[in-house]
C-alpha cells in the first residue's frame, strides 16, 4: 500500500514539471515587448507574428465525420486573413509601414502574400461547440525584412529628420580671473553596444528605426549597419525592461545606456538623444562596428 503510495505521489509530481515546463515554454517573458493587433499580435522581442483564426464547419455537417476538416479549414483561412492584414499594419520605419509598400509595389504585395501563405501551424484547438481555433506564426525578419528594408533604405532620404531641439540661449558667462584649466576630455571607451531608454515619450518599434542628435543628424541607422544582421535580426531589438535590455546577448558585455528626449515621424519609432550621448556614441571607431553588427536595444513602455 505504502509503496502504491509512493508511485502515485512520484508521477505526480512528474505531471506537475511536466505541466509547468510546458506552460513556461508557451509563456510570454515580461520583459518583451508584444503589440496586439486584432486576432493576433507582433512579438517585437522574439521576433514573430502570430494570428489565430476561428472556423465553423457548415450546419449539415454538424454531428458528422466531415465537421472536423471542415471546421480546421475555415479557422486556418480565418487565420492567414488575418496574418495578412496584422503584417500590412507593421511599422517598417517612422513613416510608412508594410501596406504602404506593398499598395506602391506589386511585386513588393505578391512576396508579401507568400509569406503569409507560408506561415506555420503552431496550435490548433477544437472548441466544445463544434469551432475550431487555429494560431498562425511567422518571422517577422529574415525573409520579410529582406524585401522590406532594401526598399526602406531607397526611401530613406525622403524623410527628414526630427527638427531640432531648440533651447533658449544661456547668459554669457561672467569674466573669471585666473580661470583653472579646462579638464582633460574623457578617455574613449569602447562598447560593445547600444541600449536606448526611450520609455516616457510614447515611442513605438519599427522594422527600421533610427537615432537622431538634437541637431537632427543620424547618429543611428539604415545607413551604417550591415544588410545582412539587419535582414537576420532587425535593426534593434525591444524591450520593457531596462536591465533585461541592458543584459540582453545582443548588445553584449559592456553596452553604452542613453536616454530617449523624443520621437519623431507619425510611426513614433525614429528617436532623438543629447548630444553629449551622440558623442560618445561617435567618440570611438569601435563603436562604428558594434552599430553596424546592429547591436542595439531600445526600451518601450
Amino acid at each position: 500500500m505504502k509503496l502504491k503510495f509512493v508511485s502515485i505521489t512520484v508521477l505526480t509530481g512528474i505531471l506537475l514539471l511536466w505541466t509547468s515546463a510546458a506552460f513556461c515554454q508557451n509563456a510570454i517573458s515580461m520583459s518583451e515587448w508584444v503589440e496586439k493587433v486584432g486576432q493576433g499580435s507582433v512579438n517585437w522581442s522574439a521576433g514573430f507574428i502570430e494570428a489565430k483564426g476561428i472556423g465553423a464547419p457548415p450546419e449539415r455537417y454538424y454531428g458528422k465525420p466531415q465537421a472536423r476538416p471542415l471546421a480546421q479549414r475555415a479557422a486556418k483561412a480565418d487565420a492567414y486573413r488575418n496574418l495578412l492584414e496584422i503584417t500590412k499594419g507593421v511599422q517598417v520605419d517612422s513613416r510608412t509601414t508594410v501596406k504602404d509598400f506593398a499598395v506602391e509595389s506589386d511585386i513588393v504585395n505578391t512576396q508579401v502574400r507568400g509569406l503569409v501563405d507560408g506561415a506555420q501551424v503552431v496550435k490548433e484547438e477544437y472548441m466544445s461547440d463544434g469551432t475550431m481555433e487555429v494560431t498562425l506564426r511567422m518571422p517577422l525578419y529574415g525573409e520579410l525584412s529582406k524585401i522590406m528594408i532594401p526598399v526602406s533604405i531607397q526611401k530613406r532620404k525622403e524623410i527628414p529628420p526630427p527638427a531640432p531641439v531648440v533651447e533658449a540661449p544661456e547668459p554669457p558667462p561672467a569674466p573669471v580671473v585666473d580661470a583653472p584649466a579646462p579638464p582633460p576630455p574623457p578617455a574613449v571607451v569602447a562598447y560593445t553596444g547600444l541600449v536606448v531608454d526611450a520609455r516616457g515619450i510614447q515611442a513605438r518599434p519599427a522594422m527600421s528605426p533610427r537615432i537622431y542628435d538634437e541637431d537632427g543628424k543620424e547618429v543611428y541607422g539604415s545607413a551604417n549597419v550591415d544588410r545582412e544582421y539587419a535582414v537576420q535580426q532587425g535593426m534593434s531589438g525591444y524591450a520593457r525592461d531596462l536591465t533585461a535590455a541592458q543584459s540582453n546577448q545582443r548588445v553584449t558585455a559592456s553596452p553604452i545606456t542613453v536616454k530617449g528626449l523624443k520621437t519623431g515621424g507619425a510611426g513614433r519609432s525614429d528617436l532623438v538623444i543629447s548630444n553629449a550621448d551622440a558623442q560618445l556614441i561617435r567618440a570611438s571607431a569601435e563603436n562604428a562596428s558594434f552599430m553596424k553588427q546592429c547591436r542595439v536595444m531600445i526600451v518601450l513602455d
